[in-house]
């Protein structure tokens, strides 16, 4: 076989694939209907209709089939919100999972409580139930999961755990809008599930994000903390303002922009097909790579009734690849096909990101600088073993599955001429 593109030699595959986001007409006119009224955000006066973040609102908690959401700046104040709803502060601890974006941590710090990081099952790449068995201590208030990538958290193991020690679920699905777990779906199935509609994910405004919850007492406090405090006017007549300073809490702005919500509300219209479409070419992608020794595909639960890709997830046996890791294959992968190949994050207590030791604020959590210091086997396993590619190729013609198992196999031939990569997983959560 030819030599790999990585070193100088020809590419397997063009690199026209999808970009993303994708724009649509829908998005465009809601965006342009922004524009023309004086109302950019909630904070502007009231029109004679439902403004678009209101109107998002209620499209998103009807799609997840839950009673409350409410539209956050990003997903990690979406995250904020949630951990201050529910009480957690100084003093409490939470259970984070150790393969992650870092925001999973830091919005844990940013409320004075400690991140307890414990470690996957290296098989889903998700927190590993026993783990956290483990971890739970008379600190412990809640365990704060993740839907990583294309896998869906052990949701009746981690709820039965909550609800055994009293303990409060935060489900974050920044990864994984749409998926279903037992025919329902994510989000609704703790006491605050959370979301970011960042740049590069399934739903997308640039930046945005979501918490919703079934509990009536928690979206109103959420509401509150995204609003500097101040609560909603029920029934406002046009040109009065929508928001009050009657609130009970302290809160801080975290308001979604009414031009974020316009695109996030015609988005919404395509996530349906856009999840299917990653869906097929998925099922494709697996029986394509399941007939590749060394390269396997990472299994859904057999709970998840509907998987959605974030990241399309497979794991590489590393002597099938001449002893190289994860990140010098994506980048191998890459080079010859222009697709959106990477590593998967690196282990939480080893993420670049999270150094508490640069900000004195962190000073006040008792043990904080412990945290840089864990050994995560699971996590560091799944780091070394799996390669992910981004849900916009995904979106590509089913023919061009085939061009991406060619450039596996290829680069599997030619692994003897690789050179290690320090390639990085730098994509948000």
């Amino acid at each position: 076989m030819a030599e790999l593109a990585i070193n100088g030699g020809p590419r397997i595959s063009s690199d026209d694939w999808p970009h993303w986001p994708e724009q649509t007409p829908t998005t465009v006119d809601n965006v342009l209907a922004v524009l023309g009224n004086p109302r950019w955000a909630i904070s502007g006066p009231r029109l004679d209709h439902p403004g678009f973040e209101e109107r998002f609102a209620g499209e998103f908690a009807r799609y997840l089939d839950v009673e409350h959401c409410v539209p956050t700046a990003n997903g990690t104040s979406s995250l904020l919100i949630a951990l201050e709803a529910l009480g957690i502060g100084a003093g409490d601890e939470v259970i984070v999972p150790g393969l992650t974006w870092v925001a999973s941590a830091s919005t844990v710090m940013a409320v004075n409580a400690f991140p307890v990081i414990v470690d996957v099952d290296p098989q889903t790449m998700c927190i590993d139930p026993e783990a956290v068995r483990a971890a739970i201590g008379p600190k412990t208030r809640a365990i704060s999961i993740v839907h990583l990538y294309s896998s869906v958290s052990d949701l009746d193991a981690l709820r039965d755990l909550c609800q055994r020690h009293g303990l409060a679920l935060i489900e974050d699905c920044a990864q994984a809008h749409g998926a279903e777990w037992n025919g329902r779906k994510v989000g609704g199935w703790g006491d605050v599930g959370t979301f970011s509609m960042q740049q590069v994910k399934l739903l997308t405004a640039g930046e945005g994000g979501s918490a919703v919850t079934r509990d009536p007492e928690l979206y109103r406090r959420m509401y509150q903390l995204r609003s500097d405090g101040r609560s909603r006017v029920t029934n406002p007549r046009p040109n009065e303002m929508e928001l009050s300073m009657t609130g009970e809490v302290m809160g801080s702005n975290y308001c979604m922009s009414e031009l974020a919500a316009a695109v996030l509300s015609g988005q919404l219209r395509e996530l349906p097909a856009q999840n299917e479409h990653r869906a097929s070419n998925a099922r494709a992608l697996d029986t394509l790579l399941e007939a590749i020794p060394g390269v396997t595909p990472v299994a859904a639960l057999p709970q998840v009734t509907q998987r959605t890709y974030y990241y399309y997830t497979f794991r590489i046996t590393p002597d099938a690849f001449a002893g190289h890791s994860a990140e010098t294959v994506a980048a191998a992968l890459q080079a010859e096909t222009s697709a959106p190949f990477q590593p998967v994050y690196p282990p939480l207590p080893r993420h670049p990101l999270l150094r508490p030791a640069t900000k004195r604020r962190y000073d006040a959590i008792p043990g904080i600088e412990k945290i840089t210091g864990q050994s995560l086997p699971g996590a560091e396993t799944a780091h070394r073993e799996h390669v992910t590619l981004h849900h916009s190729a995904l979106l590509a013609d089913p023919g061009r599955m085939t061009d991406l198992a060619e450039a596996i196999v290829k680069v599997q031939r030619n692994a003897g001429d690789l050179r290690a990569s320090a390639m990085t997983s730098d994509n948000p959560l």
